[in-house]
């Protein structure tokens, strides 16, 4: 019989960062998430919105979390599409590997879009650290204009 709930895993690449353990471009902080660049983004300006608190996704995260985790999604994706001059913004959430979530910790993304410009493949390819530093900076000022 399959495992239907697996335990969090402390170790994954964005509780390290929760503790400080591994960089990260942020660009947004608040008492219960971060919003930091995506190393390996689709488009230029995909970001993650990573809550502190541990759960592997959406199926086992407590409900007052998932309120303010879409709160400050709504908040980072206005800023996104102004910031990057998108005319919209993807917002993605996968739960577990059969659906594509590749960090067992919480996060949604959020990617701006430009009609008739495709999406990279995500996880495919390092974006340069410089790029991604430029990109937090372009969104940090939209979120302070905002």
């Amino acid at each position: 019989m399959l495992e239907t709930a697996t335990a969090y895993d402390d170790n994954n690449i964005f509780a390290k960062i929760l503790r400080g353990e591994m960089p990260a471009n942020q660009v947004y902080e608040d008492e219960h998430c971060i919003v930091i660049m995506d190393v390996m983004p689709s488009a230029d300006g995909h970001c993650l919105v990573v809550p502190k608190s541990p759960s592997r996704n959406l199926l086992d995260a407590a409900p007052d979390v998932l309120a303010h985790l879409i709160a400050v999604t709504q908040k980072i994706a206005r800023a996104a599409k102004q910031a990057f001059e998108a005319d919209g913004v993807r917002i993605s959430q996968f739960n577990e590997a059969a659906a594509g979530q590749t960090v067992m910790h919480l996060h949604i993304h959020i990617i701006p879009v430009k009609e008739g410009v495709g999406l990279r493949r995500h996880a495919e390819e390092m974006a340069d650290a410089d790029l991604l530093k430029e990109h937090a900076a372009k969104l940090r000022s939209a979120l302070a204009d905002s």
